[in-house]
């Protein structure tokens, strides 16, 4: 008797997924499709990591897949922007796993398919994309969720795919309706704990499905935001231009050390050099000690609706 193995079908990234694990963070996809971009399998990685690999560090094979491992996780292999291979450790938890599927081996996939993955959260405001980058812990994803709360909509949280559309306009793709928020973001909002799945081992950070504020349409790109920590106490908003803005795309792009190792310097510095053509950019300080998202949040539409006053 031959065993049919289930496989689950997806959409996100811009991208149909079909896979042979469950990804309940995703949008389902029951539709027939004539074509799958990304193939998600398992398999045994043991042999392949035993040849190329380096503990804790990503390797590079021959210019077009991407070798690296999480201990007490899993292998991870990421081919020609089409496979992601993954070789689950025993005992491994099954939520941990799923995190590294949708975050880094998605950003190696976008990279290889030239689209830009930059690291942050995107929300929809008056039919145009808005990006808030950052170091992790700077508070995008809290910042983010303060401008859904004034009703504004999420297109993508941690990864953020940039193309280019024919006339050379840079579009924002929607990800998957999800953020990932600290105890202390909940608390600011008002929100339950208990409500929400924890982060595989980090007990303090949840997964929290964002179903009803989420955006499913490409939409242009139209400002980034990037959001520091500061000393000062006043939250502080500076625009950011000229050769600045090439360094702010590349300081937050995802997984940005990999550009070199897979000979795309040139594709990357093209890619940021058009979308800062078309996009203004600002830097959003913020004091460590304080919770300003809501404060900040009304910064940044105060300066979209002045922009459109111009």
């Amino acid at each position: 008797m031959i065993t049919k193995i289930k496989t689950y079908m997806y959409y996100a990234f811009g991208l149909h997924l079909q896979s042979s694990m469950p990804l309940p963070e995703l949008i389902a996809n029951n539709q027939p499709l004539s074509e799958v971009d990304i193939q998600i399998e398992e398999n045994d990685l043991t042999q392949l990591w035993s040849e190329y690999g380096k503990r804790k560090k990503f390797n590079v094979i021959h210019d077009h897949s991407v070798l690296f491992e999480v201990p007490d996780t899993a292998i991870y292999h990421i081919e020609k922007g089409n496979k992601i291979t993954v070789s689950p450790i025993e005992n491994a938890s099954l939520d941990k796993i799923r995190l590294f599927v949708l975050g880094s081996c998605m950003g190696i996939i976008l990279m290889q398919r030239k689209i830009l993955p930059l690291h942050g959260s995107a929300v929809r405001i008056n039919n145009q994309a808005y990006l808030i980058v950052g170091e992790s812990g700077a508070g995008k994803s809290t910042l983010a969720s303060a401008l859904l709360s004034r009703g504004y909509r999420l297109l993508s949280d941690d990864v953020i795919p940039v193309s280019l559309s024919d006339d050379g306009t840079p579009i924002v793709v929607p990800a998957y309706p999800q953020q990932k928020l600290w105890q202390s973001s909940l608390d600011a909002f008002g929100m339950t704990a208990d409500e929400f799945r924890p982060i595989y081992d980090r007990e303090s950070k949840f997964a929290v499905p964002v179903c009803t504020q989420f955006s499913s349409s490409s939409l242009p790109l139209a400002g980034i935001f990037e959001l520091v920590k500061s000393e000062s106490d006043p939250v502080q908003i500076k625009s950011i231009s000229g050769l600045n803005q090439l360094q702010t795309l590349s300081t937050h792009t995802y997984r940005q050390f990999l550009v070199e190792r897979l000979n795309l310097v040139e594709w990357h510095f093209n890619m940021t050099v058009k979308v800062s053509q078309h996009i203004h950019m600002y830097r959003l300080e913020r004091p460590d000690n304080q919770f300003t998202a809501h404060e900040l949040a009304g910064m940044i539409i105060n300066s979209i609706n002045e922009e459109q006053r111009q």
